[in-house]
């Protein structure tokens, strides 16, 4: 199923992801609305040209005429608010959404979810350092990855047009993973990549140690600057995965200090040039 000029997308959540979404596909010529309990985001979205037009409450005529509608809430905001609003969608309806997590929100929302509404799930794997609509920017979708997460609820017109917003949007790659696996990939990807950046930022006390670091400092601790109401949520939802993430790096940490405490420089050496060998796969190439 292709996403076509036809369909009219709202919003729910106009944050960063969710005002990057306006933002692309308003420039693309859909037809885009919005709902976000905050009004100055509302108002500053269509002096933007982002959406036609917005409302801060669950409006019943912008709902009842969204052909697809994507969710950029936080988990715990999201399930109770369909299961309160869904009487307002459209019948034929397709939900998404843009949540970090799967796990605690997939089963939920479809086991509650009206029959004549499908919901697939997907993450887009972007993001900045800030928050908010006036910072969102198409940009950071591009040569980076999404993730569309079905269950066998869903149809394969559903998972195609779910996958054709993503090429839409400009990602780079767009992948298909289970929920379990999404979230497992997600711990170690993410979310672990963050803690170990927080605890580099709170680990060592010396004073004006701002004045003192390089680039490798500062690019290991980008992510340090982060939402936390959003990313303790993201946490805890994910608590057993990210555990699990943890011990793994926290054992090759210690094969590590174990090769500089015996002096092994052959063991370390081995480790680097695994470690480089693989980090080169990352290396983002230009879209062709």
């Amino acid at each position: 199923m292709k996403l076509d000029f036809q369909k009219n997308i709202t919003i729910v959540g106009l944050g960063l992801i969710g005002g990057s979404y306006a933002r692309a596909l308003s420039a693309l010529g859909y037809t885009v609305t919005a709902i976000d309990r905050n009004a100055d985001s509302i108002d500053y979205a269509i002096s933007e040209g982002m959406i036609t037009r917005g409302a801060t409450e669950a409006d019943a005529a912008i709902l009842g005429e969204a052909d697809v509608i994507v969710f950029a809430l936080y988990p715990s905001i999201f399930v109770p608010w369909v299961e309160e609003h869904q009487a307002k969608f459209k019948s034929g309806a397709i939900m998404t959404d843009v949540t970090g997590v799967k796990g605690c929100v997939v089963e939920r929302i479809q086991n509650c979810l009206r029959p004549d509404v499908e919901f697939i799930a997907a993450h887009p794997m972007a993001g900045r350092e800030v928050s908010g609509v006036r910072n969102s920017d198409p940009s950071i979708f591009r040569s980076a990855n999404y993730v569309v997460t079905p269950t066998p609820r869903n149809t394969e017109d559903a998972i195609e047009l779910c996958c054709h917003l993503g090429r839409v949007l400009g990602f780079a790659r767009v992948s298909v993973l289970s929920v379990d696996d999404h979230d497992e990939i997600i711990a170690f990807v993410s979310q672990l990549t963050h803690c170990i950046a927080i605890c580099l930022m709170t680990c060592q006390q010396t004073e004006h140690l701002e004045d003192y670091t390089g680039d490798s400092f500062r690019d290991l601790t980008r992510i340090a600057r982060l939402n936390d109401e959003m990313w303790s949520e993201l946490f805890l939802s994910n608590k057993d995965a990210l555990l699990s993430q943890m011990t793994l790096f926290e054992e090759e940490l210690a094969s590590l200090r174990k090769k500089l405490e015996q002096g092994d420089r052959d063991g370390l050496r081995e480790m680097m040039r695994a470690s480089t060998a693989r980090r080169a796969l990352f290396d983002k190439k230009p879209i062709t």
